[in-house]
């Protein structure tokens, strides 16, 4: 495997001044109810040694406080697992920080949603992976989940908790999309959001279950013509090449392209890893993505604004030109930029151009 840290500063460029932070997915724990098969963490029901302690978390929570103002996701495994979760919630909140919560959904009753809502979780995402229960326990390998997240759901409503619905899109359950979003409305959902399978952690087992780049192609294409006609925000998640297909879909009809930077709906650039979005691991490390394990710094070691500002990984991040293959000189390389975790799952190199992505560019090899 190659890593490239310290590329963007070998080569003499002037490092990119750090971008604002607007999104942080922490991963609070990495103990799960489920065994999920695309699951990035491998996630079990635990112990998992070298979990930031209380104390540490609260560090991390004034940092990035003093970062920025992001949106901050507490993800997990299943957040919910960590018994002062709602601890950690509202020291966020009182710091000023809007703090979201991804949890499974098995653990979500009506007494755990309010008092998420009281430690100000205004907003969770829960994954349902099939329209039916027999399609999402056999993707989440457990009966009874589809219908443990269903009541999740009411959970949530009754707490005053908005909520989107994720969907891993797969081979195994593409055919689905359709049913799950029209679901997703029935149940009153804010916004839809298919993430396209990234083959790390147990995802591995599923690499062959991954849509061909044809398929992505069609698949947001698909997006792109539903996404005016919805109630709800629609909008595909590690797949940064929808951004390049938004604009060339807009041009060909005349039309312009709105983008929206902040806030949890923000349609404005595919990767954000780095330029935007930062990940930490249960264990402190700072990531681009969850997807990506290449560490960019570590949190028991360093403040978060200092890996955010000055983690050599993060500045190659922000230097779009020194990407490699057709992602570095691509017309649509500031919109778009690759996924990096998919780059370096098949080949090793995360400055590699993305592999799952049809798109000549216009422009010719540097």
């Amino acid at each position: 495997m190659h890593n490239h840290a310290g590329h963007a500063s070998q080569t003499g460029a002037k490092p990119a001044e750090a971008p604002p932070l607007r999104l942080v997915a922490w991963e609070v724990t990495r103990r799960c109810n489920l065994s999920c098969r695309h699951c990035r963490a491998a996630a079990n029901k635990g112990p998992y040694p070298g979990e930031l302690s209380t104390e540490k978390c609260l560090r991390v929570i004034d940092e990035i406080a003093e970062t920025g103002s992001p949106i901050v996701i507490l993800t997990g495994g299943d957040p919910m697992m960590r018994e002062n979760i709602y601890d950690i919630a509202r020291y966020g909140t009182e710091k000023g920080l809007k703090m979201v919560m991804s949890p499974c959904g098995t653990l979500l009753d009506d007494e755990n949603a309010r008092r998420l809502k009281e430690a100000g979780i205004d907003r969770i995402s829960l994954s349902i992976d099939g329209a039916t229960a027999g399609t999402h326990d056999d993707f989440r390998r457990v009966d009874g989940a589809f219908d443990e997240a269903m009541k999740g759901i009411a959970a949530a409503k009754k707490a005053g908790i908005e909520f989107q619905i994720n969907t891993t899109v797969t081979k195994l359950n593409i055919a689905e999309l359709p049913g799950i979003l029209q679901l997703a409305i029935d149940l009153g959902a804010v916004a839809f959001h298919p993430f396209l399978l990234v083959p790390t952690g147990r995802g591995k087992e599923l690499a062959d279950q991954e849509l061909s780049p044809a398929q992505y192609e069609e698949t947001l294409n698909w997006v792109y013509d539903q996404r005016s006609k919805l109630p709800l925000n629609f909008k595909p998640t590690c797949a940064p090449h929808y951004y390049r297909i938004l604009r060339q879909r807009a041009h060909a009809a005349g039309e312009r392209v709105t983008v929206k930077s902040h806030g949890m709906d923000a349609v404005s650039k595919g990767c954000l890893g780095g330029q935007g979005f930062c990940f930490i691991s249960y264990r402190g490390e700072a990531r681009i993505c969850g997807f990506l394990d290449v560490s960019c710094g570590d949190l028991k070691e360093q403040s978060f604004g200092d890996v955010w500002r000055n983690s050599p990984v993060f500045r190659q991040m922000r230097d779009l030109d020194s990407y490699h293959g057709r992602c570095g000189y691509c017309e649509y390389r500031r919109f778009c930029g690759g996924c990096r975790a998919r780059a370096y799952e098949v080949t090793g190199d995360y400055l590699a151009e993305e592999p799952f992505c049809v798109y000549q560019p216009k422009a010719k090899k540097k």
